[in-house]
C-alpha cells in the first residue's frame, strides 16, 4: 500500500508538472521571440528619420553603419527607384547593407505597407516599410539571428525542469512519509493477526496511526483478550469435566478391589489405576497450561520416541486382550520435536483409540517413526477395512458420524486434534491406504516450522514396508528398540 500511494502521488504530480510546465515553456519561447523582433523593430525605426530627409547613398550608408545592427551587417535599406527613373529620365534603386530577404519579399512588403517577418538563412529578417519624402515606400531590413530568437529559452526550460523534478521528488518524499504513517500500523496489525493465529496469544497492537487504524487496533486487542479469556474458560471447563470422572472412577476402583486375586482382577485394577492417572494428568494439564504471552516462552517440545514408547506401553495391554498384533519401529533413538509432550500424547491416543474403536478385534496395527532431516514422520497404520472417504474424515466432526467400520458414537474430533498438532509445526496430516490393507494416518511434524518437502514423502512409506512384526506375546515389550532408520 505504501508503494501504491507513492506511485499514485508520483503520477499525479508528474501530470500536474507537465500540465503547467509545457504551456509555460511554450509561452517563454514566444516571449523570447517577441522580444527579439521588438528589438528589431526598434532598430529599424532608428533609420527612419534619415530616410525621411534624404535618399543619398552616402548619407544613408553612414546612417546605416552608425547603428549597432548596421555595424554588425544586420541592417539593410531598400530604396526603390524614383518614378522619373522609371520614365527613363535617370535615377536608380538603392540597396544599402547586406541583403538577406528576397526581392519578392521586399516588393510584397512595399506594396502591402505592413511589416513582415520572413525566414532566411541563419535566422529571420524583419522587413519594415518606411515612407520617404518623395512619397515612395522604402523597406528597412533587420536580420535577427536564430540564436537571438531563442535566447534564454534553454535556460528557462532547464529551470522549469529543475523545479518540476524538485516538485516530484518533494511530493514523493511527502507521500512516502504519509504512506509509512499509514502502512506501518497496518503491517503491525497484519503481523499481530498472524502471530495470534500461530498461537502467540499475548500479541497486542499499539493503538496509534490514523483514526481508522487506531480503531482497528483497539478492536484487535479486545478480540485477543476475549480469545485468551475463552481459552482459559475452556481449559477450566475441561478440568471440571475431567474432575467429575473421579467419582465413578472411585466406585470402579472399589469394585475392582473386591474382585479378589487372579490375572483378570490384576489387569482390571491396573487399568483402573492407569485411567485414574490419565484423568489426573488431564486435570493438571488443563489447569497448569497457560496461553503464551509476549514475555513467556513456548513449551520446549519433547522426545517423540519416549512419548510414543510410553503410550504404546499403555495401549499394548489392551491390544493383547483383543488379540491384536502390534508393531513399533523407529523409536530406538531420541527424536526431538517442537510439540508439547501432552499434545503429542493426546494426538497418539486419538489415533490409537480410533484403531480400537473402528476396527474389529484381532486387527493388527503398527506405529512407525521416521526422521527425514527437516521433519519427523509418524505413521499409524492398521489392517482394518480402511476409510472410504479420507477427505470427509479430516473435516472437523465428520469422522464421528460413521467410523471406518461403520460404527457411530465418537466425537469426531480425534483427527482434528492430530491435524492441529501437525499444522502447528508447519506439517500436515494425511490419510491413505496402508501396506497392511487398512488405513494409514501420516503425521508430518516440521522441525523448523517449514512444510516437509513433497519429494520425500515416499520415503516414509518405505520405512513401514521394511520393518518386521512382533506377535501378540511381544506386545507388552513393544517399547524396546526397533530397526534403525
Amino acid at each position: 500500500m505504501r508503494w501504491a500511494l507513492v506511485k499514485v502521488c508520483l503520477a499525479v504530480t508528474a501530470m500536474v508538472v507537465i500540465a503547467f510546465a509545457v504551456p509555460l515553456g511554450l509561452v517563454i519561447r514566444e516571449m523570447a521571440s517577441d522580444r527579439a523582433f521588438s528589438d528589431a523593430e526598434r532598430q529599424a525605426g532608428t533609420i527612419a528619420p534619415t530616410l525621411s530627409i534624404t535618399t543619398d547613398r552616402e548619407e544613408l550608408t553612414r546612417a546605416v553603419l552608425s547603428t549597432e545592427p548596421g555595424d554588425r551587417g544586420h541592417l539593410a535599406v531598400h530604396v526603390p527607384a524614383p518614378e522619373a527613373a522609371v520614365d527613363g529620365t535617370g535615377g536608380e534603386a538603392l540597396d544599402i547593407g547586406t541583403r538577406r530577404a528576397t526581392p519578392k519579399d521586399v516588393e510584397t512588403v512595399r506594396k502591402a505597407g505592413r511589416a513582415s517577418i520572413t525566414e532566411v538563412a541563419g535566422g529571420f529578417a524583419l522587413l519594415q516599410p518606411t515612407a520617404l519624402s518623395t512619397g515612395e515606400i522604402a523597406v528597412v531590413e533587420v536580420f535577427v539571428p536564430e540564436g537571438e530568437v531563442s535566447n534564454g529559452v534553454a535556460t528557462a526550460w532547464l529551470m522549469l525542469a529543475g523545479v518540476g523534478v524538485a516538485l516530484i521528488v518533494g511530493s514523493v518524499a511527502v507521500a512516502d512519509r504519509l504512506g509509512v504513517r499509514m502502512v506501518q500500523p497496518a503491517q503491525r496489525l497484519a503481523g499481530a493477526a498472524q502471530d495470534l493465529g500461530e498461537g502467540r496469544l499475548g500479541t497486542r497492537v499499539p493503538e496509534e496511526g490514523p483514526t481508522e487504524l487506531r480503531s482497528a487496533a483497539v478492536a484487535f486487542n479486545s478480540m485477543a483478550d476475549q480469545v485468551v479469556q475463552l481459552l482459559a474458560n475452556e481449559r477450566e471447563l475441561a478440568a471440571d469435566l475431567s474432575h467429575r470422572l473421579r467419582t465413578p472412577l472411585t466406585v470402579l476402583r472399589l469394585n475392582a478391589a473386591s474382585l479378589g486375586e487372579g490375572p483378570a482382577a490384576e489387569q482390571t485394577r491396573a487399568a483402573v489405576q492407569q485411567l485414574e492417572h490419565e484423568v489426573d494428568t488431564i486435570i493438571r494439564t488443563a489447569r497448569e497450561q497457560r496461553p503464551q504471552t509476549q514475555g513467556g516462552q513456548p513449551e520446549a517440545g519433547c522426545d517423540a520416541s519416549e512419548v510414543i514408547r510410553e503410550r504404546m506401553g499403555f495401549w499394548s495391554a489392551l491390544a493383547e486382550d483383543e488379540g491384536r498384533e502390534v508393531r513399533l519401529a523407529g523409536v530406538d533413538r531420541t527424536v526431538r520435536i517442537p510439540v508439547a509432550r501432552t499434545e503429542l500424547a493426546a494426538a497418539l491416543d486419538a489415533l490409537l483409540g480410533n484403531v480400537f474403536r473402528h476396527t474389529p478385534e484381532g486387527t493388527a496395527f503398527a506405529v512407525d517413526v521416521h526422521h527425514s532431516g527437516d521433519a519427523v514422520i509418524v505413521l499409524v497404520s492398521d489392517a482394518g477395512p480402511g476409510i472410504d472417504d479420507p477427505k470427509a474424515a479430516l473435516a472437523r466432526g465428520a469422522s464421528g458420524r460413521t467410523g471406518a467400520s461403520g460404527s457411530v458414537g465418537s466425537t469426531g474430533l480425534g483427527l482434528d486434534i492430530v491435524r492441529r498438532v501437525a499444522e502447528s509445526t508447519g506439517g500436515d496430516l494425511r490419510i491413505g491406504r496402508s501396506v497392511l490393507g487398512g488405513t494409514e494416518v501420516r503425521i508430518w511434524i516440521g522441525l523448523h516450522g517449514n512444510r516437509p518437502e513433497r519429494g520425500r514423502r515416499g520415503h516414509g512409506r518405505r520405512v513401514g514396508r521394511r520393518t518386521g512384526w512382533r506377535g501378540r506375546k511381544g506386545a507388552r515389550t513393544a517399547t524396546g528398540p526397533g530397526p534403525q532408520h
